[in-house]
């Protein structure tokens, strides 16, 4: 059952804020859903947003500046939280592993096991909510998101064939088998074998399965995380793949949401044209 936190006008749609207990992660889960209009006469497309590091349901929702695209397209907007909250819920004092951290992964280790289940929670259990409670097409979803969360939409995407139709990403975590972002918290999760890391990593997945549809990828370059990000390996993972797509270096842009809301419009509209063509 889930209950409603808040719901506002918005663009002609509402915006609103619910929350629910997960049984994918054993606590009280948030979520922030956008209806456009058009879902007041039947199911809508939606599009994920995956929220990075230290983020929750609210940072793109109120950021992203993706609403105003979104209702012009008729495209429903999914913002999840980035892991799961609480007390009880395992915790650490850096902001990149933890609360805030959660990777979009099943951990496997103590203490994070119990909770932190945000593969399940995002592939399975919120989609099944949005379906049952809202006006959602489940035959028309596609996937986004930035820095982690970029590396979790791209990685979802390229896990589970046929469930999105296109899939794009701002500044997402490209390799994280090999970076400082990633190795840490995939290590902490998953535990020692490394071998278990490579199915969360997109450079690995690009190169071994790539994507059946199109997938856009927006990097900024003067971003302050470039190194932790590694995009030069997953460009070249697509190009050695052929994968049908773009790889974008945008000139002078950094790693904020000024950069994320600047090409969000055409984020949208790269979705929107996937997502009507079904």
């Amino acid at each position: 059952m889930i209950e409603t936190v808040s719901e506002n006008r918005c663009f002609g749609g509402v915006q609103g804020v619910y929350s629910h207990e997960s049984q994918a992660t054993g606590t009280k889960m948030t979520f922030g859903l956008f209806l456009p209009e058009d879902a007041q006469h039947g199911p809508v497309p939606v599009l994920w947003y995956l929220s990075g590091l230290t983020c929750t349901h609210e940072n793109a929702m109120t950021k992203a500046g993706a609403q105003a695209w979104a209702a012009e397209h008729g495209i429903a907007l999914c913002f999840p939280d980035t892991s799961p909250r609480g007390e009880g819920v395992a915790n650490d004092d850096a902001y990149d592993l933890g609360q805030g951290a959660g990777f979009y992964v099943n951990a496997t280790e103590n203490p994070w096991a119990p909770h932190f289940q945000m593969w399940d929670y995002v592939a399975d259990e919120l989609p099944r909510i949005l379906d049952h409670n809202f006006a959602i097409d489940p035959e028309r979803q596609s996937i986004t998101g930035h820095s982690m969360g970029g590396h979790g939409a791209l990685t979802l995407a390229m896990s589970l064939p046929g469930r999105y139709a296109s899939v794009s990403a701002f500044s997402p975590i490209a390799n994280p088998t090999a970076s400082d972002w990633g190795r840490k918290q995939l290590g902490a999760y998953l535990g020692a074998d490394e071998d278990k890391w490579r199915a969360h990593d997109s450079s690995i997945l690009m190169r071994e399965k790539g994507f059946e549809g199109s997938v856009l990828i927006d990097q900024g370059a003067s971003d302050q995380f470039l190194d932790l990000l590694k995009p030069e390996t997953l460009a070249e993972a697509m190009a050695a793949r052929r994968q049908d797509g773009t790889f974008r270096m945008q000139k002078g842009y950094d790693h904020s949401y000024f950069f994320v809301s600047t090409f969000m419009e055409e984020h949208i509209a790269f979705h929107a044209e996937a997502l009507h063509g079904l």
